[in-house]
């Protein structure tokens, strides 16, 4: 489960500017120009959020998975940031509650708990947001984590196999392919861990009985279909 470690997107143009003549032409050079400018861009929006007192816009109950409840997290328990713009974000952090589903949200509410991941996924594959993936929430025990991952709870307990069911594991790689995705890093384990796995952390979860094989399988297989932003 998360622990407290830390606390004490211009799209391009139409493309009418370059004729294929022009690009025959020598209209190359324009279209690396082009490039550049929108290159130094996408700095220049990254350089304006790390800006001090410069904030993303935030929609009260939003979530950034459209599968999810928004039930949030006391702000004790995360801190606002502005990613991937000021940290880019890698990493899923896989989680496993040792306990209930209610009890990990009912614990992310408490401000003296000190962590809570950006979201809790419970056995029959309801899921829950607790901290926007813009913020940093507290859940890995080390801060360099925690500013370039998500991290993702599941109900259930390390060593309860029962505990991680097909709802849960479906569910669950459905979010994280989201997140690859969204993100652009790739589905394998350097990039989707466990916490056990976080230098620095005295965590087991999510233990021997959570099948890897088995969930970085369902989530390639969510990322081999079309994007539901392509409208395929």
């Amino acid at each position: 489960m998360g622990d407290a470690g830390e606390a004490g997107r211009a799209g391009g143009g139409s493309g009418q500017g370059f004729s294929r003549r022009a690009l025959l032409l020598g209209g190359a050079g324009t279209v690396v120009a082009g490039g550049a400018v929108y290159a130094l861009h996408g700095e220049v929006a990254r350089w304006w959020w790390q800006l001090p007192g410069r904030k993303k816009p935030r929609t009260d109950g939003a979530v950034d998975y459209t599968s999810a409840r928004w039930v949030p997290a006391a702000p004790a328990n995360w801190r606002q940031a502005d990613r991937p713009d000021d940290y880019p974000i890698d990493r899923v952090v896989i989680h496993v509650v040792q306990g209930g589903y209610t009890d990990a949200l009912r614990v992310f509410q408490s401000p003296t708990h000190g962590a809570a991941a950006h979201y809790v996924v419970r056995k029959d594959g309801v899921v829950a947001q607790t901290v926007r993936e813009l913020d940093v929430a507290y859940h890995a025990g080390n801060r360099a984590y925690n500013e370039r991952s998500i991290g993702i709870e599941h109900e259930g307990f390390v060593d309860r196999p029962e505990s991680f069911t097909p709802a849960m594991y479906a569910s669950s790689a459905r979010l994280t392919a989201e997140i690859c995705r969204r993100y652009g890093f790739p589905a394998d384990r350097q990039h989707i861990v466990g916490h056990v796995e976080v230098p620095g952390t005295d965590h087991t979860d999510p233990g021997p009985h959570w099948n890897w094989r088995l969930y970085l399988d369902l989530v390639r297989a969510e990322l081999s279909r079309p994007s539901p932003a392509s409208g395929a």
